[in-house]
């Protein structure tokens, strides 16, 4: 075969990968954000400096399907203007709510034993956050913003978690994953399962519906701002979206019927991006892959084989884990 015919699968799949690494502006398109790192470990003047995140494009569990969080109220840390309600962190979650009122950008960081996650947090309202990093010493951080990329401590609260499983992180809805509010998503998967119960033939239906009938939005990809969280059904609604869209998705449907599922973010060569991690019985925890053609394992990437109509070229580069690294898990 010729090598200009051997590139243009090649070239298609550079092409997809430079869409979800664009659309990184600030909150007021002001900013412009690089892929570099873009938590700052900086304090001055009691201030914790804030970049704004980039968009990206064992047993069974011990769980119900459905698992929505709450406030228990059983251990709280709390003051005139924000809870933090840490009740329920054997079940891999911690709920803030800020109570005040403010006009300026808040955060929250959740900072586990190997990593910071940093949240955009609205007020009057609960908004639930995954542990992500599983047993260990957390730090929950309220912060309100100063100055420019400067945010002061509001409140803090410090606890030890220790889960009921592994999965629990993984099967309940939270601000990146909120499937409790996705009603019509939770129906379409549903309609999917149909009777079938094994994990790894509903991740294998939930896939192929995603690929076979939703598409890139290449604008949204050139003009989302950070702070961009998906809408489950919107998304479903347009059947298009970027990674964002297209990982949260699937990693909505397939936790309301049960099945534990990572949302990944990290880089695809270079380029910022997002895909899933889904678990079963007989594999564990498949970081990244599906079950394509009866034989052969490749890493779960629904954006790319749903945008390169699953080219041969495209799902050699996806089932290649050299071209994946991770930095967050939802």
């Amino acid at each position: 075969m010729k090598l200009w015919k051997r590139l243009i699968p090649l070239t298609l799949a550079m092409t997809l990968l430079a869409g979800c690494a664009q659309g990184a502006a600030g909150s007021n398109g002001s900013e412009s954000l690089g892929l570099d790192e873009i938590y700052v470990d900086q304090v001055a003047l009691g201030e914790v400096l804030i970049e704004d995140e980039a968009v990206a494009l064992a047993g069974a569990p011990a769980v119900n399907n459905m698992l929505l969080p709450v406030a228990s109220g059983k251990a709280v840390k709390e003051n005139t203007r924000v809870t933090i309600d840490y009740s329920n962190t054997q079940d891999g979650y911690v709920m803030v709510n800020f109570t005040g009122t403010t006009k300026t950008r808040l955060k929250v960081q959740v900072i586990g034993p190997a990593t910071t996650y940093t949240y955009n947090l609205n007020v009057g309202e609960w908004t639930t956050f995954p542990l992500s990093d599983g047993n260990g010493d957390y730090t929950v951080s309220v912060l309100e913003n100063t100055t420019g990329s400067k945010y002061a401590q509001v409140l803090a609260a410090k606890f030890k978690v220790s889960l009921a499983d592994e999965f629990a992180p993984f099967l309940r809805p939270n601000q990146y994953v909120n499937y409790a509010v996705a009603a019509n998503t939770i129906a379409k998967a549903k309609e999917l399962a149909g009777g079938e119960t094994d994990h790894l033939k509903l991740v294998e239906i939930i896939y192929n519906y995603v690929v076979n009938n939703f598409t890139y939005d290449k604008q949204l990809a050139a003009t989302v701002k950070s702070g961009y969280l998906p809408v489950l059904d919107n998304v479903l609604a347009a059947k298009k979206g970027i990674c964002f869209d297209y990982a949260g998705l699937m990693t909505g449907m397939l936790r309301s019927l049960g099945v534990p599922c990572k949302l990944v973010v990290g880089y695809a060569g270079t380029a910022y991006h997002a895909w899933i991690s889904v678990w079963s019985a007989e594999t564990g925890w498949v970081d990244g892959a599906i079950y394509f053609d009866g034989s052969v394992w490749q890493r779960m990437d629904p954006t790319f084989a749903s945008s390169s109509k699953g080219s041969e070229a495209i799902m050699q580069y996806i089932g290649d884990g050299k071209n994946y690294s991770v930095k967050y898990v939802y």
